[in-house]
């Protein structure tokens, strides 16, 4: 054999073949975008908060920061947190859809009521100017030549 055998150096018989597949054919798995996003997120930070130093994850950090700076009047973070603050409401279903109460037996009463005291009043004033009209002689309106 004049080939020598050792560390990073296979018997030539057990080597792969060409085109064979071998044991890993993808190579070794990558991480998407969400999961490096937070495993990033969740990495710990050292803060120095009141004149202590503490170890907090990334997005405390962050949150805190933005909520600092729109309690300094700055617009764009406001705006940011505002947005924040409706997507975790919207996630959570904290913000359910306002519904108009149902009526009661007595509020139907009510409201046939106020249509029927509706309808004598615009019927009456029909009437009204029905009898205004048959009383007052028709003059020809005038007319404007120019």
């Amino acid at each position: 054999m004049d080939y020598e055998v050792g560390y990073g150096k296979p018997p030539r018989h057990t080597r792969f073949k060409q085109g064979e597949a071998s044991a890993n054919p993808r190579g070794r798995p990558r991480k998407n975008l969400a999961a490096s996003l937070v495993e990033g997120l969740n990495r710990k930070v050292v803060v120095t908060e009141n004149g202590r130093r503490r170890k907090i994850a990334v997005r405390e950090a962050i949150t805190s920061q933005l909520i600092n700076k729109s309690a300094t009047a700055d617009l764009r973070a406001i705006k940011i947190l505002l947005d924040l603050i409706k997507d975790a409401e919207k996630q959570a279903g904290a913000v359910p859809a306002p519904q108009p109460p149902p009526f009661t037996a007595a509020d139907e009463e009510v409201v046939e009521q106020l249509i029927e005291r509706l309808r004598h009043q615009i019927l009456s004033e029909m009437a009204a100017a029905a009898t205004n009209l048959e009383q007052t002689p028709a003059t020809p309106a005038p007319v404007h030549l120019e």
